[in-house]
């Protein structure tokens, strides 16, 4: 397990506004889920638009929200240039926004969206590499916070350079660029960087400890060369790279689960928390949607990419990041406010410092809904896409609750 020093912490005012925009815009997310049908083309620029308030609204401000606070405790450095998070976040914010009325009512916004995202982007790039430089640990989370940005900005890049395209300003191929700026981001940002921080944050909170991380460093190195295959042949046509690529991308990630396997069987704590189940649920969906990508690269037909896309987005990825939460966010608030109580007077424990009630209905309205959502894209049924999609959004809602409660939790 990856130690951690509290020392370098930055202050709970400038990581929680991640928190915070990041469940607003994953409600938002799951609402505007109701305007869409069980049958689309990912060319589709309302799709599109999903995807990025999804991913840039959601999963990027809640990974920089908590890159923030990881990054100095894991490498026992204070950042580079803290305060340049204060920008980071209305910037990319804002960016966001821009993109999504870009894609949604007024394609001339793009360009200016997307280069205030990629400002942002490179922001936090910089300051990353700048803390990285004078840290003296070398473990996976360095790693990961290195290759990880170096993807970042390639699928900042290709990305705004598909905005350009979209734009008129220029000429390039855009279903071409769009692979490699699909890939360089959900598989060299968001799943490596999921890959190397959950090696400190399970570990961590499941009480798991003495295990080789050998399988989980081969996945990464594999999934981290399985993606810069795909990207460089989307670039330059090779379709046998390409699928090579895929091939070592899947068998990184069979790597990881299998270290997740180990990391479980070793675990201490064994109660069914909020957490614990949101982390089998989400690595549930994650085998489901492997299963499901491999029978469409053998040649199934568009439901099963949809579908398999949809587990690893909303099932994966979503309850690995809001089960999460539920630990993260007392932590750091109990940190902030009550660490400096301890002998002094009763604080409270951190697992009574979240709604449970309220986490409670996340977990299930949202699992259901993930579950309907993705039967009703797989069989291609409006009724069904939408009932999840309803479902999804009282879950959102639900945890919109949880993360006001959490961090006002003691504030007087």
């Amino acid at each position: 397990m990856t130690p951690i020093s509290k020392d370098f912490a930055p202050p709970l005012k400038l990581v929680a506004p991640f928190f915070k925009t990041g469940v607003i815009f994953y409600l938002i997310a799951m609402m505007s889920l109701l305007a869409f049908s069980a049958t689309f083309s990912y060319q589709e620029m309302a799709v599109a638009g999903w995807v990025h308030l999804f991913l840039l609204g959601f999963v990027m401000v809640i990974i920089f929200g908590a890159m923030a606070q990881l990054i100095p405790v894991v490498l026992e450095v204070g950042h580079a240039i803290v305060d340049l998070y204060y920008v980071i976040l209305p910037l990319l914010a804002i960016g966001t926004v821009m993109m999504i009325t870009g894609f949604w009512l007024h394609p001339a916004l793009l360009p200016y969206g997307g280069l205030l995202v990629l400002v942002a982007m490179i922001t936090f790039a910089i300051e990353a590499f700048a803390t990285l430089k004078k840290a003296e640990i070398k473990t996976l989370t360095v790693k990961t916070v290195a290759v990880t940005n170096a993807y970042l900005l390639l699928g900042i890049l290709t990305g705004f350079a598909i905005a350009l395209g979209l734009n008129g300003s220029l000429s390039i191929d855009v279903d071409t660029m769009l692979k490699a700026h699909v890939y360089a981001v959900l598989g060299g940002f968001v799943l490596l960087t999921i890959m190397g921080l959950s090696m400190t944050l399970i570990p961590m909170f499941s009480l798991a400890h003495g295990f080789d991380e050998t399988p989980v460093r081969r996945g990464f190195n594999l999934v981290a060369i399985g993606v810069g295959m795909v990207f460089i042949s989307a670039l330059i046509g090779i379709e046998t790279v390409q699928w090579l690529g895929y091939l070592i991308t899947l068998l990184g990630v069979i790597f990881y689960i299998y270290q997740i396997y180990i990391i479980y069987k070793l675990t201490v704590r064994k109660e069914m928390d909020i957490w614990a189940k949101s982390m089998l649920f989400g690595f549930a969906t994650l085998l489901l949607s492997l299963l499901l990508g491999v029978v469409y690269l053998l040649g199934a037909s568009e439901p099963w990419l949809h579908t398999s896309v949809w587990f690893f987005m909303l099932g994966f990825i979503g309850f690995l990041i809001n089960g999460h939460l539920y630990k993260i966010v007392p932590f750091l608030v109990w940190f902030e406010r009550f660490a400096p109580l301890v002998g002094k007077e009763k604080v409270p424990m951190l697992h009574e410092m979240y709604p449970k009630k309220k986490a409670e209905m996340m977990f299930w309205y949202s699992s259901g809904g993930t579950i309907l959502g993705g039967l009703g894209l797989f069989v291609q049924n409006d009724f069904l896409f939408h009932a999840g999609a309803g479902f999804m959004t009282v879950g959102a809602f639900f945890l919109y609750l949880s993360m006001r409660e959490m961090l006002g939790y003691g504030d007087k």
